[in-house]
């Protein structure tokens, strides 16, 4: 499945669009307090060569900024990209044309395999920014719309797990198949009254809307946190393949629900507060929840690549000194600051940059 790009909107003239670059470029408050927590780039040793790129387009101008930066402390490095999709990345991978696969989403269980089978070593993932909050194609959260008159104003993931998917002997988590996602058909929602609300809406049937299905063989990010990687949707799902659609359609059918990004949102649908755990607490969907991850369905771009082994030593892969010091530029202050700078994704709270650098070690 190929990321799609989207042209950016037209910037403001004059004074507005010198606010909007000097904020892109300068992070402040919390956020700017935020990054200077962060390692430092300290080269271990200095570098020269090619890094070879493959996947998604979306992930490219943040990949010209990290590469600027990185020259920086190491002159001597180059860069090739070839960025055609998420799609494509695994593949670079499997083939040796690619040192690195840049991916909007986490890859697939069968995409493991061709690393596997050419080095017995799964590729390592390391996640290297947080998502955007509503910029189409670029790892974008998702939010999850009703109609505008519809009273309810917040959901649980288990409470949208029994809207959308049915019952299930278990689920895929990367390449676990998990018996603990199973449950029994008691768990299905499919009237807004199990939601708790009355009068004309109580016994009325929620229509559910969602984008069309990854077959054969993918599991989508809605299935892996909703659903725990499970297959088996509701027997009412309508898939729709044009989001513009979806999101018209729902906009005119009072008892509908969709997902999909804020990007799509219309006037006459609204977005709805999610919560972890039932009970809450409920998290409304925004820049700040899910640059600091409290808002449930925030989303994560990733880095790819396929560990060597060392001669004589089978158990314990290690990382090419190239990469390991271009991923520890990024997993940085100052490559989080170039996530900062490009303006859509968003940089990553401080504890997941200690565990991605827990993986190069």
């Amino acid at each position: 499945m190929t990321d799609r790009v989207y042209p950016f909107p037209a910037w403001p003239r004059g004074l507005a669009a010198l606010a909007v670059m000097v904020a892109l470029a300068c992070p402040s408050g919390a956020a700017a307090q935020e990054l200077s927590g962060l390692p430092d780039y300290k080269p271990e040793r200095q570098i020269s060569g090619v890094i070879r790129s493959w996947g998604t387009p979306a992930m490219g101008r943040m990949m010209k900024i990290w590469q600027k930066g990185f020259r920086g402390f190491q002159p001597d490095i180059s860069f090739e990209d070839k960025l055609k999709g998420s799609a494509s990345a695994q593949f670079g991978l499997h083939e040796n044309v690619a040192d690195l696969a840049l991916s909007g989403r986490q890859i697939f269980p069968y995409e493991y395999y061709g690393i596997y089978r050419r080095s017995q070593l799964r590729p390592i993932e390391i996640e290297v920014a947080t998502g955007s909050v509503d910029m189409k194609g670029k790892s974008t959260a998702l939010a999850v719309f009703v109609h505008k008159d519809n009273p309810l104003a917040r959901l649980s993931l288990k409470q949208l797990d029994g809207i959308y998917g049915a019952q299930r002997t278990g689920g895929w988590q990367q390449l676990e198949w998990v018996a603990s996602s199973a449950r029994g058909a008691e768990g299905n929602i499919r009237t807004w009254g199990q939601l708790g609300l009355t009068g004309e809406w109580a016994d009325k049937p929620i229509h559910v809307y969602g984008p069309p299905g990854l077959y054969p063989g993918g599991v989508s990010f809605f299935q892996t946190r909703v659903m725990g990687g499970a297959d088996t949707w509701s027997e009412a799902l309508r898939e729709f393949d044009d989001r513009h659609l979806m999101m018209a359609t729902l906009g005119s059918d009072r008892y509908g629900i969709a997902y999909s990004t804020l990007a799509y949102r219309t006037p006459g649908t609204k977005a709805l507060a999610l919560s972890e755990k039932d009970g809450g607490p409920y998290v409304e969907l925004g820049r700040e929840s899910v640059g600091n991850r409290t808002y449930p369905l925030y989303r994560a771009a990733y880095i790819y690549f396929a560990p060597d082994r060392p001669t004589g030593d089978p158990a314990d892969p290690k990382v090419d000194p190239k990469m390991l010091e271009f991923l520890l530029y990024i997993l940085s202050r100052q490559g989080q600051e170039d996530v900062a700078r490009e303006g859509d994704y968003l940089p990553l709270p401080a504890p997941v940059i200690e565990s991605q650098r827990a993986k190069l070690r």
